[in-house]
C-alpha cells in the first residue's frame, strides 16, 4: 500500500505527516518553508509512494473563508499541476493547531520549546491525518 500525506499549508510554513505504508499510524514528517513545498514534494515522491494527499481547508466558526483560504486554494492548484495523478482532499482543520498546542503541554514539552511554530505545524498536521484515519 502506499502512504496518506497531510498538509498543514501556512503562508510561511507548511507541516507535513504521513501514514506508513499500511495507512495505521499517522508520524510527523517535516516543517518545510511554503516556498520550498513543490521541490519538497517532488524529492519526497521520488522514493516514497503516496495515494492521497490531504489538506487543511481554513474556515471560520461560520464555515465562512478565513485569510488564509485563497493560499490554500492557490497551493491546491499547484498541487493538482505538478502531481495530477495523486488525488487531493480538504478536511477541516479549525481545531489542529489548538490541539498541537495542547498536545506539547500535555507531553511536558518546556514553554520555550512550545514557541517553536514549525513544531506546531508537524504536529498540527500529524493530529489532522490521525483523525483522517479514525474516520
Amino acid at each position: 500500500m502506499a502512504r496518506i500525506m497531510a498538509i498543514d499549508y501556512g503562508g510561511k510554513r507548511t507541516g507535513l505527516a504521513v501514514t506508513d505504508p499500511l495507512q495505521i499510524i499517522a508520524n510527523g514528517l517535516a516543517t518545510v518553508p511554503s516556498r520550498e513545498m513543490i521541490p519538497f514534494l517532488k524529492k519526497y515522491f521520488e522514493t516514497e509512494k503516496v495515494e492521497k494527499i490531504i489538506i487543511g481547508e481554513p474556515k471560520n466558526w461560520d464555515d465562512s473563508d478565513t485569510h488564509a483560504t485563497p493560499l490554500v486554494e492557490a497551493f491546491i492548484r499547484e498541487l493538482q499541476k505538478h502531481f495530477p495523478a495523486i488525488p487531493v482532499e480538504r478536511v477541516d482543520e479549525r481545531f489542529t493547531s489548538k490541539m498541537a498546542k495542547q498536545s506539547m503541554i500535555d507531553s511536558g514539552l518546556k514553554k520555550k520549546d512550545r514557541r517553536n511554530k514549525a513544531l506546531v505545524d508537524e504536529i498540527a498536521a500529524t493530529i489532522m491525518l490521525q483523525e483522517y484515519l479514525s474516520k
